[in-house]
């Protein structure tokens, strides 16, 4: 089979906004007329500019190309234009090509994904969401309670754990900026601290604590906050330094019995090695729609193996990138725990003619060839991204010593 058209669409996310402002999906279709479905998770340029990346990386690489020869396409993209390293960019428009290289593989053989990846480990995937509020009380971007009252995330989390979900992630430390790593002050460490009594107290061991951060802190100052928060046995503290230095993260990982998560801003092997070797975090957090494929994170998956480190693939995006999560979990012995954006319900179902099967806090593997999903194009084409931000965006001032812009 080859490649021979490319397809592209940058969807508006309509409230409650779970997942980010818009997804970039690509199609690939092959000279027998099979069709793939990837997705580009890149938030460092506005969408139009990642549509011109994707095209600029199709022509020169994927058009005409054998579908199944994914090993040398990667080696091909990730050296081009003499780079030869990890680029955040270049990876996520990589990322979304490969899966729907998988995607159409899968078809051709008549095979789900994982199957093509070493074969099905895991029957059902326990999944876990992050404490959004009710539909009615606001999107995700609102200033909801459940962002900031401790009292109100605990009862939001006994309506998710009534779902079925048996782990929640939640993170009151406060707003990220780009000037960023600094100090937390007193009233956030309180914050978080009285965050952590709250949920325990109403989940009690029903459920896992995942506490997050976005980078935010030095590692002297995470080290605080985690002191603050260990009594409540959180299953991790995620990402508690800027990801550009594992070495600071590892001093973190030195001085706290909490587990350190990280992984979501890391692209390739290379990245995650020195995350490994330097004792950094035991718990991988990769991107499928932005660390490289599916291949690099099977890899990445066996490499974490030999550290016993585990995996738990991070999503803040669409569900054409949450099914291939659902894929690598399924063929990984070390796989943990799986991000879903709650239930992959509203548009994340909408958008797709055949959605994510969710199960009382667990995702089943689909039995279809290829992801077993497919993207719903006619919902797509009608709901275009017509803003202007990009899909996260930071605080562009300093944070000062009181949460203060």
């Amino acid at each position: 089979m080859k490649i021979t058209d490319l397809k592209t669409f940058v969807v508006g996310n309509p409230p409650p906004l779970a997942g980010g402002r818009y997804f970039i999906f690509v199609k690939l279709v092959t000279d027998n007329g099979i069709e793939g479905i990837g997705e580009v998770y890149n938030a460092t340029f506005k969408p139009e500019v990642i549509v011109e990346m994707i095209k600029d990386v199709f022509e020169r690489h994927v058009l005409g190309m054998d579908t199944f020869r994914i090993e040398t396409l990667w080696r091909n993209v990730h050296g081009r234009g003499y780079s030869m390293r990890p680029d955040i960019s270049l990876m996520g428009v990589l990322s979304g090509l490969e899966t729907a290289l998988w995607d159409i593989n899968g078809k051709a053989l008549g095979k789900p994904v994982y199957e093509l990846l070493g074969g099905k480990v895991h029957e059902r995937l326990r999944s876990y969401t992050y404490i959004y509020p009710r539909p009615e009380d606001g999107g995700a971007y609102s200033n909801s309670p459940v962002y900031s009252d401790p009292d109100a995330a605990a009862a939001r989390a006994l309506e998710y754990l009534a779902m079925g979900f048996t782990a929640l992630k939640f993170d009151p430390a406060g707003a990220y900026s780009t000037f960023d790593p600094r100090q937390p002050n007193l009233e956030a460490i309180e914050r978080s601290a009285l965050f952590c009594k709250r949920l325990r107290e109403a989940v009690g061991t029903k459920a896992d604590l995942l506490f997050g951060t976005h980078g935010q802190f030095t590692s002297s100052g995470a080290i605080r906050l985690a002191r603050a928060i260990e009594p409540y046995d959180p299953l991790w503290f995620e990402e508690p330094t800027p990801p550009e230095m594992p070495e600071e993260m590892a001093k973190v990982a030195r001085q706290t019995t909490i587990p350190i998560a990280t992984g979501e801003r890391l692209t390739t092997k290379y990245e995650f090695k020195r995350v490994l070797e330097l004792g950094a975090a035991s718990i991988l957090q990769m991107a499928l729609g932005r660390v490289g494929g599916l291949l690099e994170a099977k890899k990445i998956a066996g490499m974490a193996e030999t550290f016993y480190a585990q995996v738990a693939p991070h999503l803040y995006c669409g569900p054409v990138e949450g099914a291939a999560n659902v894929h690598l979990s399924a063929a990984i012995p070390n796989f943990l725990v799986l991000e879903s954006i709650e239930r992959w319900d509203g548009f994340h179902a909408k958008i797709l003619k055949k959605g994510i099967r969710w199960e009382e806090g667990y995702v089943i593997p689909p039995t279809e060839p290829g992801l077993g999903i497919e993207l719903d194009e006619a919902v797509a084409l009608a709901h275009p991204w017509k803003g202007s931000d990009l899909h996260l965006v930071p605080t562009y001032r300093p944070i000062d010593g009181y949460g203060r812009q």
